[in-house]
């Protein structure tokens, strides 16, 4: 009976997410799915299952780090972008909507044709690493939040800016601006700079810098991912 139940839920949750009215993004709730943890995967589980998963995001472009059999911080990361790619609510869980969407192999749809490019799409809030028109990574982001703030002698609206830039200036360490610290930041216009933060949310926090994890920072340092002069694309 336990398990009917179960599958009676998840069967109401994807009828909601096809038939809903209200617009919002379907929403896969861990709590929601308890008594079926084996086909639902969230922060803190581990083992073969995650594994696969790993695997199935890494192979879609979906950066993650090591494969560990571990659902950390990264692979929450990956699983954001990969919801933000295919427009499902951003709850870093994975339930049968995200299953069927790393299964049809969604993946972001870059704008440039030509050369290398780092493009960032604020409307999903993915950066992607793209050569001569082809998506080679894909990372969660999180940019400008749209709030205004006064901080230490400077105010302004958190927007990042948009239009096509390139890398101009790099600090491989720690750099402290007025409005926090940013880790081992890539300048692209002015203060703006794509950096490594502790904290990459799956919704627009930033003072309008562009976030991502610190793991994913150190890896493109360490693999030359973004050298100086890297055409930037923000739209």
């Amino acid at each position: 009976m336990r398990v009917r139940i179960a599958w009676r839920a998840v069967s109401l949750v994807l009828a909601l997410g096809v038939i809903g009215s209200s617009g919002a993004p379907p929403v896969e709730s861990a709590a929601a799915t308890t008594s079926s943890s084996t086909s639902v995967l969230y922060l803190g589980q581990r083992g073969p299952a995650v594994s696969k998963l790993q695997l199935e995001l890494a192979g879609r472009g979906y950066w993650l780090g090591p494969i560990t059999g571990v659902f950390g911080d990264l692979t929450q990361q990956a699983v954001f972008a990969l919801q933000k790619a295919a427009g499902l609510a951003r709850d870093g869980v994975v339930g049968p909507l995200t299953r069927a969407v790393l299964a049809r192999g969604v993946r972001p749809v870059p704008r440039s044709t030509s050369g290398y490019v780092i493009e960032i799409n604020l409307a999903r809030n993915l950066l992607m690493l793209v050569r001569d028109g082809h998506l080679i990574v894909t990372l969660n982001t999180s940019t400008g939040g749209g709030y205004a703030y006064a901080a230490n002698g400077v105010s302004g609206v958190a927007v990042t800016p948009r239009g096509h830039f390139r890398l101009y200036r790099q600090v491989d360490g720690l750099d402290v601006s007025p409005l926090g610290e940013l880790w081992r930041p890539k300048y692209f216009s002015s203060g703006y700079a794509i950096h490594g933060s502790d904290s990459v949310p799956a919704y627009p926090v930033s003072h309008g810098c562009v976030r991502i994890s610190d793991a994913a920072m150190n890896w493109i340092w360490a693999s030359n991912r973004m050298p100086i002069g890297t055409a930037v694309w923000i739209y």
